[in-house]
């Protein structure tokens, strides 16, 4: 993970292959193929069949799914399976858990702000 720890700042170059992943993730087609790929390795045909495209349209979407990391291929005799990259997801979760620890400390940050106006209204009802 291209992650500075000290600072909680991702390099640029980790930033773009994220913006790589959003992007392919963007297209719906894409992401039925990879919640499709979740349960298991398939060949283009069978992502095909799933989906009811065209195998050239499958092949297009799976090409730019690898571009990003998301996908791998094995080559079997004359077929093509594809699986997910686990590693790319684990990377693109720890990137989206980096919001969340900001968002947990805004949340809290408003809840204590919260509660101290919620005393101070009681102190003054008092």
């Amino acid at each position: 993970m291209q992650f500075h720890s000290l600072t909680g700042i991702f390099l640029n170059g980790y930033i773009i292959d994220m913006k790589e992943i959003l992007q392919a993730l963007a297209e719906p087609n894409r992401f039925h193929i990879v919640e499709l790929l979740r349960k298991g390795p398939l060949t283009v045909g069978e992502i095909a069949e799933y989906l009811q495209l065209r195998q050239p349209q499958v092949s297009k979407h799976l090409k730019v799914l690898s571009e990003a990391g998301l996908v791998q291929v094995q080559p079997e005799a004359n077929r093509r399976i594809y699986k997910l990259q686990p590693q790319s997801f684990r990377e693109f979760y720890n990137w989206i858990d980096s919001f969340r620890q900001i968002w947990e400390e805004r949340l809290d940050s408003l809840d204590a702000y919260l509660q101290q106006l919620q005393k101070k209204e009681k102190d003054e009802t008092s």
